[in-house]
């Protein structure tokens, strides 16, 4: 490994400085699960490592006015315990218990799984089946965005050198949405999506509301099935309509063929884990309806 300059700022703004003034020669070191494997099998090493790993500004998990926000450096394990996540957003917490290891989960963070932009990501398509925003600060000021708009292909997002994420926010209005997750791997732990899959709806007067589904490892970034949503829209809880909503979001991913699964096994599994994951959400709806005239 080559040698870098390594600085710890301060606070956000010495962070954005730093960005500023080193541009594309600079990295952010947060958790470094996947920035220290990069830096030793990279070629091109940066100039300048930048660690924010200890800001205040990038951490917490609370609701605010906005809704549910969630510091960029938070971790994966602090994903896992919180209460608030639990309660409100179970499909966020059951991604963040399939990423990698123990260790890997007390050091990676939120935002680091999201800025390496891998398809196979297991956050994004939680996080975009609740509508997530991005904050996003730079020598410019700071600035939201849809989370859908960070990325833009493999391992390339929408961040400019001296951009830095700061914060993911689930908007208000989807608070306590029902949600689920789900993935399937080649093994039960430590491994990589073949297929995962995020969604999320309101159920009333048992019928759709406002669904949202979204799909990893099946396109060169995770996507939204939207003509999967138009379809569940409004129709009434059934198996059949969750399975038919299933085959529609297979037609519309991308998926590859290599030597993980066919692309034909990919739309299978898509179908399969779409319908179980609704299923699943709308059982958490039933269940909070139960409870709140209990």
């Amino acid at each position: 490994m080559k040698a870098f300059d390594y600085v710890a700022p301060r606070d956000l703004g010495a962070a954005v400085a730093l960005l500023a003034e080193h541009g594309a020669s600079a990295k952010i070191l947060a958790g470094g699960t996947d920035l220290l494997v990069e830096l030793e099998a990279a070629a091109r090493v940066p100039k300048v490592v930048v660690d924010v790993s200890r800001l205040k500004e990038l951490k917490g998990i609370a609701v605010t006015d906005g809704g549910l926000r969630i510091g960029a450096a938070s971790t994966h394990n602090e994903i896992m315990r919180s209460p608030d996540l639990r309660n409100l957003f179970p499909a966020l917490v059951e991604a963040a218990h399939t990423i990698g290891a123990v260790q890997t989960r007390n050091l990676g963070t939120l935002a680091g799984n999201l800025v390496t932009c891998v398809p196979s990501m297991d956050s994004g398509p939680a996080l975009l089946a609740l509508e997530a925003e991005v904050g996003i600060m730079s020598p410019r000021g700071a600035k939201r965005m849809p989370l859908a708009e960070l990325f833009v292909r493999p391992r390339k997002t929408s961040l400019k050198p001296d951009e830095i994420l700061t914060e993911i926010v689930i908007p208000k209005a989807n608070l306590g949405k029902p949600s689920a997750f789900l993935k399937f791997g080649l093994r039960k732990g430590q491994a990589l999506a073949l297929v995962n899959v995020g969604v999320a709806a309101w159920i009333k007067k048992d019928c759709f509301v406002a669904p949202r589904i979204a799909l990893g490892a099946v396109a060169p970034t995770v996507m939204r099935a939207t003509r999967a949503e138009a379809f569940l829209d409004g129709k009434k809880v059934s198996e059949e309509a969750m399975a038919e909503a299933g085959r529609i979001a297979a037609t519309e991913a991308k998926p590859i063929s290599d030597f993980r699964a066919s692309a034909d096994y990919r739309r299978d599994l898509i179908e399969t884990l779409t319908k179980r994951a609704l299923a699943t959400a709308v059982a958490r709806a039933q269940q909070s309806a139960k409870e709140a005239v209990a």
